[in-house]
C-alpha cells in the first residue's frame, strides 16, 4: 500500500537541483527542474550505485557524478551508458509548500 510522504520544503530545492531524502531505509533523489516541477526517483545510479543527488541537473536530466550516465529524471529512462537500467520514479505533488512523494 502506498503512501504520500512529507520529504522537504519546496524552497529546499533550487531550480536544477537534486537533493537526497532517505525514508525507511531506502534513498530518493527529488529534483527540481527549471520550469519550477518537482520529481522523484530512486537515489542511486542503477549502474554502481551511487547517490544521484550529487549529480548534475540540466533541465529534465541528472547526470551520475561517477561515471557520467544521464538520465531523464521525469521518466527514469537511460540516456547514456554505461547505465542500462531505467530508475524507478515515483509521484510528487506540492502542497502547502511542502514536498509529498507517494511511495
Amino acid at each position: 500500500m502506498s503512501q504520500w510522504i512529507d520529504a522537504c520544503s519546496a524552497d529546499d530545492i533550487d531550480a536544477e537541483e537534486a537533493i537526497r531524502f532517505d525514508h525507511a531505509g531506502r534513498t530518493f533523489a527529488i529534483y527540481r527542474n527549471d520550469k519550477d516541477e518537482y520529481y522523484c526517483t530512486d537515489g542511486l545510479c542503477t549502474h554502481e550505485d551511487v547517490h544521484l543527488a550529487d549529480g548534475l541537473v540540466m533541465e529534465n536530466t541528472i547526470e551520475c557524478p561517477k561515471h557520467s550516465s544521464i538520465f531523464d529524471f521525469t521518466t527514469g529512462e537511460v540516456e547514456t551508458p554505461p547505465a542500462c537500467e531505467n530508475l524507478h520514479t515515483y509521484p510528487v505533488k506540492v502542497e502547502d509548500g511542502r514536498v509529498m512523494i507517494e511511495i
